[in-house]
């Protein structure tokens, strides 16, 4: 009889275990014998094209190469749409969602003489899913900006300033100190190019959120992208205004040794364009802005993500200029903050709610 009652309550705390654990998306993954990032995406996420959301989300320690995962390596998955479930270390899948389905609109406050004595954060629009007036609360990395501020909670206060024309930002708003720091903005190799701008001229705060720079391939003509010979002769564009460093860093010189050719069109859009007229052989892009535009020109049937490894991995960072009085502090508040929004669980809760209304428009 005895044993008969254990029975039954042995399966009630297991199926009540199972029902609590069926209640949380991403947390842990331990990587099994045969796994690759597209095998595990195709399972945990039920679409193998999410390999990227992976990759991005754990560069740190699969590094550049997407095939680098082992046995064992314990890998974080973002709670995107509801997906995965039941690892440990997820979170609310009611929670997630609410959060995702109801966002809150940016609000920007006005300036006034009285922001003059706060840190001034530096940001601009038309940079989704990063920063965007129109996103809600302006944006994954404004939030997560604002967050940071928030938690680091400097004596002076903080006020974030929008300006859309972000060639005017290192020259002259940082430059001068008009502005105090900015966001987001990619790292270049420094060490092997130390005289580009950004390297010469600006100091960098840790990784805010890791995005993965993609080739973009016709499907009647595809190519693969596994080694520096794959892509020897190829035909590149690059949005016009965009970096180029990516093509000669990390010892590559492809763009100063003519490994390869690079056009320049008028658009992301163009660049995808010109792929599909066949003029260029792949478009690079980094993998957030690629899906979208395929997505708004209707070319889901014609180009997709290149197979092998993305062109690189890029972290987005805080900046201030070198020549500021007080850029090593400002840059410590914000690292502080930082890492206290990472600790408490805030970061990670504010990129699922992104993710999750990212991935839906794919």
């Amino acid at each position: 009889m005895k044993a008969t009652i254990f029975s039954f309550v042995l399966g009630l705390v297991t199926m009540f275990a199972g029902a609590v654990a069926a209640q949380t998306c991403g947390g842990v993954y331990t990587v099994q014998r045969g796994d690759s990032l597209s095998i595990i995406a195709d399972r945990l996420y039920k679409n193998a094209g999410m390999w990227t959301a992976i990759h991005s989300g754990n560069s740190s320690a699969i590094g550049e190469n997407p095939n680098s995962i082992r046995v064992g390596m314990a890998l974080q998955l973002r709670c995107i749409d509801g997906l995965p479930t039941g690892l440990p270390g997820g979170r609310d899948v009611q929670e997630v969602a609410a959060a995702a389905t109801d966002p809150a609109p940016l609000v920007v406050i006005p300036g006034s003489a009285d922001s003059r004595r706060k840190i001034a954060v530096l940001t601009g629009s038309d940079f989704a899913p990063f920063t965007d007036k129109d996103l809600p609360n302006g944006g994954m990395l404004a939030e997560v900006v604002q967050a940071a501020m928030e938690a680091a909670a400097p004596e002076q206060g903080f006020a974030i300033h929008w300006v859309d024309d972000w060639a005017s930002h290192f020259e002259p708003l940082l430059s001068n100190a008009l502005l105090d720091i900015g966001f987001p903005w990619f790292k270049p190799d420094c060490a092997s190019d130390p005289e580009t701008y950004r390297c010469a001229n600006l100091k960098f705060s840790e990784s805010m959120f890791e995005v993965l720079m993609l080739l973009f391939v016709d499907t009647t003509r595809p190519i693969a992208f596994n080694s520096d010979a794959d892509l020897e002769g190829k035909t590149l564009c690059r949005p016009a205004g965009y970096s180029t460093y990516i093509f000669d860093q990390n010892g590559r010189n492809w763009l100063k040794s003519g490994h390869i050719s690079l056009k320049i069109g008028d658009s992301p859009a163009d660049c995808l364009e010109l792929l599909a007229e066949g003029e260029i052989d792949a478009a690079v892009l980094n993998e957030f802005l690629g899906r979208k535009k395929i997505k708004e020109l209707g070319l889901g049937d014609r180009v997709r993500v290149a197979e092998g490894q993305p062109i690189s991995v890029d972290g987005n960072h805080m900046v201030v200029h070198k020549s500021h009085p007080q850029g090593d502090a400002l840059l410590s508040v914000f690292e502080t903050g930082l890492e206290r929004i990472k600790a408490d669980g805030t970061y990670q809760r504010i990129v699922d709610e992104h993710m999750t209304r990212v991935w839906a428009e794919f």
